[in-house]
């Protein structure tokens, strides 16, 4: 089989906050290091942290502390999180931000007294969210990508990662890849590799990420046999705009300043309707006001497009266009006025709470198999407070670079692959475009729609035991469907061939689907982003348990295990 073989000493998967954070620090940390990072896209053009809007939360003002940042996440996420992963995160934020500032040469907004400006962002109790307008993460990846350019770091772009390979004795070996403008089938040995190609709910009818984005990260771990948690807890953003069927638009996130800023929500009838639902009103956690909207949404009083309002004019005109140009602009592109008139909007799934477990320092159970960013899981809990995203990419991108430079000994030597898994590997790739099945099946869209329909409809933002009963038996069907799929003859050359990559996509989702729906069922009760109307209340905070998700031969394994009150229990606080 023709497989290309690479060596490097640090493989990065994915060039987000987490991937270009970490491969900065392991190079600053160890310069003689060969580092090299894999991306599905272009550097600096591609991945979630791009298309941050809001900012990034961090304890900087008087008045605030890091043990109020603690807390409102703690709280925020429902006793959840991972409490030594929460500190770390609040405590290396505030580092992490002036390195941005004075390293990376990021330029934030300033109060007129030249300190950082800092917004407000809904379920915090303090205004502590750095913002560049409303175009954050463009600021924060292109300050990024110039430094790792600067350095001479390797780049594989437009390739696709696989599958983690192990050695015969176990440990890991390297990644088989696709390289997506050839392809052609390529094995990268690496002596240490970072898993941080994000998350990307794009399994629900309405998502925030672009559609390359598929959970890669997570099937590959999950194959691989690391366990997943909290996978149960996906985040649906309150206010995507909703722009009809026709347009890719719909589901792009209007940011959570908006309703920080005091934007209010309207039903189809133009009601105010939130203080029916939390006494914050439009500054309630996401996923009270998502469950909130949905609810407005069943009872029938919905926009045209089946949606709410969002409705900014009060504020005045003026002052929304210098506060939000790149919303103001994005939603004239689809018709609205955002800042004089009113916006059709719908929760749209938008963040992976749950993922790979890990520790503080971001190695995971695999030696040389390190983990940062939204495909790591326990930081969060329950419910990921708009803000914590971007600092938890860069904090922990950070450390996991400079984890991994120390851990490599000058001289140390590359791991030899199982050669039979790297042909496995490759052949599974390669089953829907070498095939000539002549029975097989080659209508993906119907796939995708019914892979929309069921996650929307059945794991969503209220779910129960029918509903997702319903769920696991739809996609077990999908699951097959895509096995049995095979690209017409005629289209199967595979350089850039993009409908072979999306049924990669599809494939992963499904897998990712089948992951979340089975921790879904686990839990019997209702926290943050998980809402089980057949068992409405949270259950006891004391005793509170997480789900652990790991591949077995008969399907999937789950078990709740206790959460550790490593720093704060229910009841008290640090402040």
């Amino acid at each position: 089989m023709d497989i290309r073989r690479l060596r490097t000493d640090v493989l990065i998967l994915g060039a987000g906050g987490a991937g270009l954070f970490a491969a900065l620090h392991a190079h600053q940390t160890n310069p003689a290091l060969d580092v090299t990072i894999a991306v599905k896209g272009l550097l600096g053009k591609c991945g979630c942290t791009r298309m941050v809007q809001g900012g990034y939360n961090v304890a900087l003002a008087p008045g605030d502390s890091i043990e109020r940042h603690f807390m409102d996440t703690i709280e925020g996420g429902k006793w959840l999180p991972n409490q030594d992963l929460a500190w770390t995160l609040v405590t290396g934020a505030v580092e992490r931000i002036h390195e941005l500032e004075n390293e990376l040469g990021c330029f934030f907004d300033r109060n007129p007294d030249g300190s950082i400006h800092q917004k407000a962002f809904a379920g915090q109790t303090f205004d502590r969210t750095v913002h560049k307008g409303d175009l954050t993460g463009i600021e924060i990846i292109s300050r990024l990508a110039e430094q790792v350019w600067a350095r001479g770091i390797r780049r594989l772009e437009e390739h696709r990662a696989l599958d983690f390979i192990a050695a015969r004795d176990g440990s890991l070996a390297g990644v088989t890849m696709i390289d997506i403008r050839s392809g052609g089938m390529i094995f990268v040995q690496a002596k240490a590799v970072l898993l941080a190609t994000g998350g990307g709910p794009t399994m629900y009818r309405f998502h925030t990420p672009s559609g390359d984005k598929s959970c890669d990260g997570l099937a590959m771990a999950l194959r691989f046999g690391l366990p997943l948690r909290d996978m149960e807890m996906v985040q649906f953003h309150p206010t995507g705009l909703l722009a009809g069927a026709d347009t890719r638009m719909t589901g792009t996130v209007l940011e959570e300043g908006l309703r920080g800023a005091g934007g209010y929500l309207l039903n189809g009838s133009g009601r105010r309707f939130m203080h029916d639902y939390d006494p914050r009103d439009e500054r309630a956690t996401r996923d009270i006001v998502s469950r909130a909207i949905f609810a407005e949404m069943r009872a029938g009083r919905t926009t045209p497009n089946g949606g709410v309002w969002l409705s900014m004019a009060h504020l005045g005109p003026d002052n929304v266009r210098r506060q939000f140009k790149g919303m103001v602009e994005r939603c004239a592109d689809s018709g609205f006025d955002l800042a004089a008139g009113k916006v059709e909007v719908v929760p749209t799934a938008h963040y992976m709470m749950g993922g790979v477990e890990f520790a503080t320092d971001c190695t995971t159970e695999r030696a040389g198999l390190f983990v940062a960013g939204e495909d790591s899981g326990g930081v969060h809990g329950a419910n990921r407070l708009g803000g914590n995203g971007v600092a938890n990419s860069t904090v922990f991108g950070g450390i996991a670079g400079d984890t991994i430079a120390r851990s490599l000994s000058p001289g140390g030597s590359w791991s030899e692959p199982d050669d039979d898994a790297v042909n496995a590997s490759v052949e599974r790739a390669l089953r829907a475009v070498a095939s000539t099945d002549a029975s097989a099946i080659s209508d993906l869209e119907s796939l995708r729609d019914r892979l929309y329909a069921t996650m929307w409809d059945h794991a969503g933002i209220v779910r129960d035991a029918a509903g997702l009963a319903r769920a696991a038996s739809a996609l077990g069907e999908i699951a097959d469907a895509l096995d049995r799929y095979r690209l017409p003859e005629a289209a199967r050359e595979r350089a850039f061939n993009m409908t072979w990559h999306d049924w990669l996509n599809l494939t992963n989702l499904v897998a990712v689907s089948r992951v979340i729906v089975r921790a879904a069922q686990a839990r019997e009760n209702s926290r943050g982003a998980h809402f089980r109307s057949d068992f409405p209340e949270p259950g006891d905070l004391d005793t509170s348990t997480f789900t652990r998700v790991r591949a077995a031969d008969d399907g999937l394994a789950v078990e709740a295990l206790p959460v550790r009150f490593t720093r704060v229990r229910p009841g008290q606080s640090l402040i």
